[in-house]
């Protein structure tokens, strides 16, 4: 773990990863290489009923300075050029799409020992402004986050919470949606090879309640198997299996009994990695 309280955006990251991480439905294929100039190219195709897509995704790293460049089937063109520890503790990132005109981002990224600052700004004639901000150490901490819209000049989100992190227990209380939504997140490791996590969520207006619940284990050094299961019936089930170095096959499974005509669904990625 590190010295300062984590940013915002990973409250409760560690039970969402454990519940909701590399679950697929659908058939994925990826290929990586790097080369020794520190280039780095990874080719992805994903099958999603009869439609295929596809993107190729370039990262080249020298210095303190990354440039990713990612093309899809569509001839879409994303670029994201970051920059490290321009001063200490602080991140810069420019984002743009093509042909999207509107699409530029520029992020800036600040890490304390006692808090974290995150902004986004969209770089157009009428921004996007995204602001968020943590207090506390690496073990306790609390934040929030608030979105404005310059071209409505109204306010687009406001989300706030706590964290409490250890080596072993993850837990994370948030009030979302502009305060219509309580969640809380709770993950608990009982050994470097076994979890749980659990994922609580309440509607304020309308007093609904919603909750996932899962499980991680490790058979061996290379094989994985989670489950999780919700209130509405569903249960889930992967199995990931590192076959070779940084190469895995992983098969989902998934049942809802709400879905009458087909409750069952399978997925496999196979991630490959030379």
């Amino acid at each position: 773990m590190g010295k300062g309280p984590v940013p915002f955006v990973n409250f409760g990251k560690r039970a969402k990863d454990l519940l909701h991480k590399d679950y697929n439905f659908d058939q994925k294929f990826s290929l990586s290489t790097t080369s020794d100039s520190g280039l780095g190219v990874t080719a992805t195709g994903v099958r999603i009923d009869e439609l295929f897509i596809g993107d190729i995704h370039t990262q080249h790293k020298h210095g303190k300075a990354t440039v990713d460049v990612k093309v899809d089937s569509d001839s879409r063109v994303s670029s994201t050029i970051t920059v490290d520890e321009i001063v200490t503790g602080l991140k810069t990132s420019f984002s743009f799409k093509v042909p999207d005109q509107k699409s530029g981002k520029l992020d800036l990224q600040y890490l304390h020992d006692r808090f974290t600052l995150n902004s986004s700004i969209g770089l157009a004639s009428a921004p996007l402004l995204e602001l968020s901000a943590t207090v506390g150490t690496s073990e306790l901490a609390i934040g929030g986050e608030v979105g404005f819209d310059s071209t409505s000049a109204s306010v687009t989100k406001y989300n706030y919470g706590m964290s409490y992190s250890k080596d072993d227990i993850s837990a994370a209380l948030l009030l979302a949606d502009k305060g219509e939504t309580l969640k809380a997140s709770y993950i608990h490791l009982f050994s470097p090879t076994n979890a749980v996590a659990a994922e609580v969520t309440h509607r304020l207006k309308t007093k609904e309640n919603y909750f996932t619940i899962g499980s991680s284990h490790a058979l061996d050094s290379s094989t994985l198997v989670k489950t999780r299961f919700s209130n509405s019936g569903k249960a889930g089930l992967l199995c990931q299996h590192e076959w070779r170095p940084k190469s895995f096959v992983t098969l989902s499974a998934e049942y809802d009994p709400k879905v009458v005509s087909s409750p069952a669904r399978f997925g496999v990625a196979i991630a490959l990695k030379p």
